[in-house]
This record gives C-alpha cells, structure tokens and sequence, in this order.
C-alpha cells in the first residue's frame, strides 16, 4: 500500500481512544480490512433496528424461517454456520417475543418446526424497511459495477470458490 493507514481510518468498536496510531502491518491484511468493515455494517445496523431490538442473527432467523416455514433448528443452524446450543438460544429469544413458534412435524414428531407468528410477520415487515434504508447507506459508496465485483469476491471468501 502506498500510504501508511492510521487508526483513524479504522474506527471500529474496538478503537482506542488515542487517535493517530499507525496501524502497521495491520493496513495490509484482508482479515483486517473485512473486519473494520464488519464493524462499520454493524454499527449501523444495531441503529438502525434498536427500535425494534433485532440483531442481525436473529433477523437472519427470521428472514429464514418466513423463506422456509417448516425449517428445523438444524437447518438453520447448519446454513447460518453456527452450533445447535446458539440457533436455540436465538430461537427462544424469538419464541419468547412471540414473533417464531415451534411446532412437531406431521411427518417426524421429534422434528420441530419453525414458523413466524402473525406478530413475527409484521415485526419482518417493518425490520425489511429500516434494512432497506441501512443497506442502501452502504450501496450508495459503489458503482454498480464495484458492488458487483465486491459481493463477488466476498463470496469467494466464505465459500471457497
């Protein structure tokens, strides 16, 4: 890199208070880089739904559940890459705000299944336009075809291809 970055390009939630600190070798790794930018998506999105007092994982849940009715705790903790003890805390969380309920399946009843609550349904609803609006915050700092090229290499990373 030609420049030397400092902390201050790197505000995260982690940043010490002294501002100015060269960060070093730190400038140059990728981990570093998806991590700031981690911190930054995040940030934003704990704003933007504490309103609602949603974290992105169990948004994610519910995104999940209202695109699969009928997915076990399994199925989403196997495609979000989280351990079954987590996807069932989420779960209950959820439960506990009425917003998911567990139900036995008519085919396997030791299986339960996760369906939103009427109240989970509108609670998405209103989730789905604040993260309209927080989505496009970070959109709006690419070209079309930079964001393309981003999604594309970040995909990449997490599925190995």
């Amino acid at each position: 890199m030609s420049t030397k970055p400092t902390q201050d390009d790197f505000e995260g939630e982690d940043a010490p208070a002294t501002p100015g600190l060269d960060v070093g070798r730190l400038g140059d790794l990728l981990g570093f880089h998806l991590r700031m930018a981690h911190v930054a998506v995040y940030r934003d999105f704990a704003e933007t739904m504490e309103e609602l007092a949603l974290t992105q994982k169990q948004l994610a849940v519910m995104e999940l559940v209202a695109g699969n009715p009928g997915a076990s705790q399994i199925d989403l903790a196997n495609t979000l890459g989280t351990d079954r003890a987590t996807m069932m805390a989420l779960v209950n969380r959820l439960a506990a705000r009425d917003l998911i309920e567990r139900r036995p399946s008519a085919a396997d009843r030791r299986r339960q299944e996760l369906h939103l609550t009427k109240a989970g349904h509108a609670m998405l609803a209103q989730a789905r336009a604040l993260i309209d609006r927080h989505e496009q915050r970070f959109i709006d700092l690419f070209s079309r075809d930079e964001l393309d090229a981003l999604l594309t290499a970040l995909k990449r990373i997490y599925k190995g291809n």
